[in-house]
């Protein structure tokens, strides 16, 4: 956490991560006065997009599977049409109907760890395929009973994004908002510096591997470090290829520097899933970025560390 005079950070607890709202004010009783509306916007999109929640429109659209179709409003068919795209540039790799496989991994701290055999992945498997998923108009159906969809790939992004919006919106021009290590930059310290951003050691969680100076735009990072357990010297993280089911491995953690959090995440997403091919898909996709790969060799363009 950085200590600048005039800077206040208001904490808070969303998305199963602990976040921050950091701004310049005159006080704190200001800065709270300007952040909470934007603490507000992230609890709002958590509680609307939350699979957890029966009555969220995520929720309403899963229990709705294999049988009717579900209206949606302007804001969800919005974040869909991002869905779609990003199915198309990752060439089917990033898939929010892919939430499934969960089913069969279960990397919560608690609760017994295993690899699940093949057989146990293909019924999940089967469950799986945006391309599948019926949209007409402003409504949507997933057409085998199931199936879900999972917006966890890019919405703490999303609020990252609506919440710097609001601040913007009320003149705030210096501080950030960090949720889980996703940051959206609303503009430098009140002195003009950048805000120096630690980058985690996906190996060492009391180091970091590099601070990158960032005064506007967003800094996000995908990782293994996040959600992940080891067996027999093997590690098996959260981020699962949708093509066999089981954790990628090519990449430690991907750091991605745009002008959105939403597009800095759904690149360092993209780059994990896609492997060794990941790289490329980082020099063509415009962004700086800060790679590390599966022997610990640093990869980078842009980047001032």
């Amino acid at each position: 956490m950085v200590d600048v005079p005039g800077v206040f950070d208001l904490r808070f607890n969303a998305m199963a991560c602990s976040c921050t709202v950091m701004l310049a004010a005159q006080d704190h009783h200001a800065a709270a006065a300007l952040g909470q509306a934007a603490i507000d916007e992230v609890h709002r999109i958590e509680r609307k997009y939350s699979r957890y929640l029966a009555d969220s429109v995520v929720g309403r659209i899963n229990a709705s599977a294999g049988a009717g179709w579900v209206e949606l409003d302007e804001e969800t068919l919005g974040l869909l049409a991002y869905a779609d795209n990003l199915y198309q540039i990752s060439g089917g790799l990033f898939d929010i109907t892919t939430g499934v496989l969960r089913r069969a991994w279960n990397f919560s701290a608690g609760g017994e760890r295993c690899v699940p055999a093949q057989e146990a992945l293909q019924p999940l498997l089967a469950l799986t395929g945006w391309s599948s998923v019926q949209r007409e108009g402003a409504r949507l159906r997933l057409p085998r009973a199931g199936m879900e969809l999972d917006f966890g790939g890019f919405g703490k992004e999303y609020a990252a994004d609506r919440a710097a919006a609001l601040l913007l919106a009320q003149g705030v021009r210096s501080g950030y908002v960090n949720l889980g290590g996703d940051l959206r930059v609303l503009g430098p310290q009140p002195d003009g510096k950048p805000w120096p951003i630690g980058i985690q050691d996906p190996r060492n969680a009391d180091a970091t591997i590099a601070s990158i100076d960032v005064a506007s735009g967003a800094l996000a990072t995908s990782g293994d470090y996040e959600r992940y357990f080891i067996i027999d010297g093997q590690r098996y993280c959260h981020i699962l290829d949708p093509r066999s089911g089981y954790p990628v491995r090519h990449w430690r953690s991907v750091s991605v520097l745009a002008p959105l959090t939403v597009a800095a995440g759904s690149c360092s997403t993209i780059a994990m899933l896609k492997g060794e091919e990941g790289f490329n898909f980082l020099n063509d996709s415009g962004f700086a970025f800060l790679a590390v790969d599966a022997e610990g060799i640093l990869h980078s363009r842009g980047v001032d560390s």
